[in-house]
């Protein structure tokens, strides 16, 4: 369980990859990563990320409920987890809840819970669900609008794949419902995953939390020898007497500047990750093909083949940073140390206008703040009366007084020198 940087999100992720069971995760686009609060990772099974929104926060839950296989004290326990994450979160909050439910709740109308466009019908642990929904003032946003079939189902059967099933939702405030607009599947998105893509539209503000104008990155691997040209004819032309220090210096700032933009190529960004090698792209290509034909037990094997070579790739290139930033250190090459780090780790955002609580669960309210830095400063100064100060250990005897004859030692000593 952590976080960790990819590209153009942030990930928060919860799960046991020794296993390779279970296992949840929240990406956030880097836009509104500032406005991120804190994140809760309940368990292997449960994950919450706040926002910071305006005029109030937005928690969004992760969860992977049990399989119908599952005994129904592993249901219970699920059940009275996300209660317990629940709980914690705000009553004011913008609360979603998300991800694969295995439930079918049906076409079947409930008032205040489900709409009249689910798909399927009814099973126990849709029930289930529809109680929990009931119990919380909870709605289930994808069966209130209404879609074609395809834009329904999240998972099809494996053993033949015509039989197309709903058993992800999206699940929000009852106090929320008008902001729904849309809630739907893409069925062609590509993601390496037996379950189709749900997606929802939902309208609302993030407040924006110290937005900067990002200047322009010229590639500096690719200064043409034209740039060298310009800005020395340039500066032959500069006036250099009598001149004022700060006028002098915009002018060969924006001599620099100017030419820069003019001559060297902009920093593309990579929408692929980085550690991906053409091998893998090449499979990736063939995978979104089969899913498109349909192909199931194709797709199967180039999903499997393309995650054992990108996790190669990904541990090859790794390699090679750690390599890189071992060198840049070893050569004293500071500034290529930090900028490989850096691209490597990630930047660090610092998670403002939180703490946690006992329990190691992130506080958004102000109130709650204020009582948690209450006890923390009360246990920080407490001290019991009763308990004496032990000086055990402590030298408390003084120093033996100082002799005649190390005075006139010191004396002769001194005269010497002088």
């Amino acid at each position: 369980m952590g976080e960790f940087n990819s590209d153009d999100h942030y990930i928060y992720y919860c799960g046991q990859e020794s296993l390779r069971r279970n296992g949840v995760a929240i990406m956030v686009n880097k836009r509104v990563q500032n406005a991120v609060l804190g994140c809760n990772l309940k368990n292997n099974r449960m994950i919450s990320v706040c926002f910071q929104g305006k005029p109030f926060n937005i928690t969004v839950i992760q969860v992977y409920a049990p399989t119908s296989n599952a005994e129904e004290a592993e249901v219970e326990r699920f059940f009275e987890d996300l209660q317990d994450l629940l709980e914690l979160t705000p009553k004011k909050d913008v609360l979603f809840i998300i991800e694969d439910w295995n439930a079918k709740v049906g076409s079947q109308e409930t008032p205040g819970v489900t709409g009249k466009f689910g798909l399927g019908i009814r099973n126990e642990a849709g029930q289930r669900l529809i109680e929990f929904c009931q119990e919380n003032a909870l709605v289930i946003a994808n069966t209130l609008i209404q879609q074609h079939k395809r834009r329904l189902y999240t998972w099809p059967s494996p053993s033949d794949g015509q039989q197309l099933n709903q058993i992800d939702y999206i699940l929000c405030s009852q106090r929320w419902r008008s902001s729904m607009q849309s809630a739907k599947t893409r069925p062609g998105a590509d993601c390496g995953s037996d379950h189709e893509s749900l997606i929802a539209k939902f309208r609302l503000k993030l407040k924006k939390v110290g937005k900067t104008t990002k200047p322009l990155r010229c590639d500096l691997n690719q200064i043409p020898y034209d740039y060298t040209v310009e800005v020395r004819n340039r500066f032959k032309g500069l006036d250099l007497i009598d001149r004022v220090p700060d006028e002098l210096w915009t002018e060969v700032r924006d001599i620099v500047q100017e030419t820069g933009i003019k001559t060297i190529p902009m920093e593309k960004k990579c929408k692929k990750a980085k550690w991906l090698s053409g091998e893998a792209l090449q499979i990736a290509v063939k995978r979104r093909e089969a899913k498109s034909k349909g192909e199931k037990e194709r797709y199967k094997h180039l999903n499997a083949e393309f995650q054992r070579i990108a996790r190669r790739d990904k541990k090859a290139f790794l390699s090679h940073q750690c390599k890189e930033i071992e060198e840049n250190n070893r050569m004293g090459k500071t500034r290529d140390l930090f900028k490989k780090i850096r691209d490597t780790k990630g930047t660090f955002h610092a998670k403002m206008g939180l703490i946690k609580n006992r329990n190691s669960m992130d506080l958004t309210e102000a109130e709650d703040i204020k009582k948690r830095w209450q006890e923390y400063t009360e246990e920080l100064y407490k001290k019991d009366l009763q308990d004496q100060d032990n000086h055990d250990g402590v030298i408390t005897h003084l120093e033996p007084d100082i002799l005649e004859c190390e005075v006139k030692g010191l004396r002769k000593h001194h005269y010497k020198q002088s």
